[in-house]
């Protein structure tokens, strides 16, 4: 994610990441490889571990459907043990305005890990029809933010399962909710992250459990959407028309895009012959189509840095709306498209935040994070490439941004947590976790990293990370454990006072670099 301030123009050495918007208001599809599956599952099962034996009992007593989780020390209750999810088949009805629900159909294709009673899903906005459980009819009820379900007969352990969920999906906010649908001046556009995949559609809302994806959406004429993925179908009727698209890929489902709106879509070719496509409002075609061309040279950049391009397509989405932020929707990045218009915003810095939004396809996509406290893994990297970026397009040196992040290091800290500790949102502000620790802040730990292993070892390092962790989820210990394995010795010291202390440590290779005594938080800057 890239938060980024209006209208305050950012430098370098004075603006860091994480700071709000002040406007903001805030059929199944096999898995392609098994290995990587049979790795998520034993992932899950570590993760989920104490959770089961909850689920067990709650699904065995007679007492009330009670809101599960899968024990995340960030959102208690995200996620879902008990099973693991295959495949997502979401189809949308828009109604042709953006205030009224959409009808809406979900399909899950999930192995269950244990015996099921009861099935608890993630869903918190919306109106639950019916669900169906392998094809029979299932009860349901409500608990804190999990529809919970008793199919008729009990699901065995290792045991397969569909479940059918017709709802609606109500693009209008409701109090205390953050993201989900995102009203654009046209239509809709999606932005789930960090645990808002399920105010749009029931799943399992956690980025441990990545899976599959079908989204098929129904719009009147006038209208085109896009989703993750690639097109597997459009089909017209009756003055209205359904696109099919499909992922080749697993993805979490705080990833998951949804576009709907008077909208073209832009197709151009990236290095190897990737498709590339952007979805812009039709009257801004040839405004954006400046800052687009740039995509294809910019993969090709970060290629070069850390190996080929790990989906089947990449693009941006220009949404006419003022979020605070942009997000890197898996295959499709989210963008606000006053960033590309205002004219205040230097042309170097713009870049930068698109490959931010790029990078992220790496480090968070295709390498999720294991539980939320492993954000820095994903901000912290793409603060990384952007800041490198710059540096090596339009020389706005890297050393420079770092010292000043260095100096205001111990306040990050004292305000958000240590970057591989972060502390938890704020009440009634879900997103607020994307604080300036998890974005400069980490970015300060890769380049201690760098400066204690030396240039060469960290390169290989980036490398291999999103080599051995391709389409999977990955921890801060696997990332601490490879880094320590390439350089040839235990760097659990490191790791230990550059994640989780409450002070900066002094930085390798610079022991005149000094941080500034922890103020009020009050942070300045964008976030990517």
């Amino acid at each position: 994610m890239s938060r980024t301030p209006r209208p305050r123009i950012p430098h370098p050495s004075t603006s860091h990441p994480g700071v709000p918007h002040p406007s903001t208001s805030h059929p199944g599809v096999p898995h392609p490889s098994t290995a990587a599956r049979s790795r998520t599952r034993r992932v899950r099962a570590a993760l989920l571990a104490s959770a089961v034996s909850v689920c067990l009992i709650a699904a065995s007593a007679p007492s009330p459907a009670t809101p599960l989780g899968v024990g995340d020390r960030l959102f208690p209750h995200l996620g879902n043990p008990g099973y693991d999810v295959g495949s997502y088949d979401l189809a949308f009805t828009y109604p042709g305005t953006n205030s009224k629900p959409l009808a809406a159909v979900t399909t899950i294709d999930a192995l269950a890990s244990s015996r099921l009673e009861r099935i608890n899903l993630d869903f918190a906005h919306g109106t639950v029809e019916s669900v169906e459980v392998d094809g029979a009819p299932a009860s349901f009820t409500g608990a804190g933010e999990d529809l919970v379900v008793t199919p008729a007969e009990p699901v065995a352990a290792g045991g397969r399962m569909r479940i059918t969920v017709h709802h609606t999906s109500d693009p209008v906010p409701a109090a205390n909710q953050d993201g989900g649908w995102v009203r654009t001046r046209d239509g809709l556009a999606m932005a789930n992250q960090a645990d808002a995949a399920h105010l749009v559609f029931p799943c399992n809302d956690h980025p441990s459990d990545k899976a599959m994806f079908t989204i098929r959406v129904t719009a009147p004429d006038g209208f085109t959407a896009v989703a993750n993925g690639l097109p597997a179908g459009k089909d017209r009727a009756g003055g209205s028309t359904t696109w099919t698209y499909r992922t080749e890929h697993p993805m979490a489902t705080e990833l998951a895009q949804v576009s709907i709106g008077r909208s073209t879509v832009l197709h151009r070719a990236g290095p190897h012959g990737l498709p590339v496509r952007d979805v812009v409002p039709t009257k801004d075609r040839e405004l954006l189509e400046p800052w687009l061309k740039k995509t294809p040279d910019q993969i090709t950049w970060m290629e070069g840095k850390v190996g080929p391009y790990p989906f089947e397509t990449y693009g941006l989405l220009m949404a006419d709306v003022q979020t605070g932020f942009e997000l890197e929707t898996q295959t499709l990045s989210l963008f606000e498209r006053g960033l590309f218009t205002e004219p205040a915003y230097p042309k170097w810095y713009v870049e930068s935040i698109m490959v931010h939004e790029l990078s992220h396809q790496w480090f968070g996509d295709s390498v999720s994070p294991r539980t939320w406290s492993d954000l820095w893994l994903n901000e912290g990297h793409a603060t990384w490439y952007e800041a490198l970026y710059a540096e090596e397009t339009a020389g706005r040196p890297m050393e420079a941004r770092m010292k000043a992040a260095y100096r205001a290091s111990d306040g990050w800290r004292a305000a958000g947590g240590p970057p591989g500790a972060p502390k938890g949102p704020r009440p009634g502000q879900k997103i607020s976790i994307f604080r300036p620790n998890v974005y400069d802040g980490a970015a300060l730990v890769l380049y201690a990293l760098r400066e204690e292993i030396g240039r060469a070892a960290f390169e290989r390092l980036e490398r291999l990370w999103v080599n051995v962790h391709e389409d999977d989820v990955a921890s801060t210990q696997d990332f601490e454990d490879l880094a320590s394995g390439l350089a040839g010795r235990d760097l659990s010291g490191f790791f230990e006072v550059w994640l989780r202390g409450e002070k900066t440590p002094p930085m390798p290779g610079h022991p005149d670099w000094k941080s500034d005594a922890p103020r009020a938080a009050k942070s300045a800057g964008r976030a990517g």
